[in-house]
């Protein structure tokens, strides 16, 4: 077994993992045959990852989350306890519907809160944060704040995970780390300094 990461004794790794140097699996989590996990994740007590899952570098996924089939995590994602992702549109216990797994993308820098539930087949855009208990059936922009059941947009976040607030001509300054965001026609960019 490879020792460039951490999995405590009460993990289950099946064949055919690739688990990245410096991440860490917790206790009684099982990371099913064919996973990609990234480089410094973080996978929390009791979390399940489904055949085939990818993760990016860095990820963090808190207590009691399975990760199903057709899930992709780019680098940075932040899965938050017990939130909940879906990988069948109309599962039925006595239809087999494995063929029908759709594929749900959460991009760079995402946070998902504690208990959220993602249904299946979406995009979640790059920082994109949505909030605790959401349920959430559709795209999500970059840089969207989405709340509610269903979940619905609230508003923009910094990279950071600050709440931006847009002025007149269409920017704004994240509050932690000064970098500058513009809001054209809908789409938040961050301005580059230069």
């Amino acid at each position: 077994m490879d020792t460039t990461f951490y999995a405590h004794p009460s993990a289950v790794i099946d064949e055919g993992c690739v688990i990245g140097m410096g991440s860490k699996i917790w206790h009684f989590s099982h990371i099913m045959p064919n996973c990609v996990i990234g480089e410094n994740c973080n996978l929390g007590q009791n979390v399940v990852v489904s055949p085939d899952v990818r993760l990016g570098n860095n990820v963090k996924v808190q207590n009691n989350v399975s990760i199903y089939t057709g899930v992709i995590c780019e680098d940075d994602v932040f899965l938050g306890p017990s939130m909940v992702f879906t990988n069948v549109i109309n599962p039925r216990s006595a239809v087999n519907r494995k063929s029908e797994y759709k594929k749900t993308y959460v991009r760079k820098g995402v946070s998902i809160g504690a208990n959220a539930t993602i249904i299946c087949g979406i995009e979640i855009g790059a920082f994109a944060f949505i909030a605790a208990g959401a349920v959430v059936t559709k795209d999500v922009p970059p840089y969207a704040l989405v709340i509610g059941n269903p979940a619905r947009q609230k508003g923009w976040m910094s990279e950071y995970g600050q709440k931006l607030k847009f002025d007149a001509s269409g920017f704004a300054v994240c509050s932690e780390s000064n970098e500058r965001y513009q809001l054209n026609e809908g789409v938040v960019s961050k301005v580059s300094h230069g």
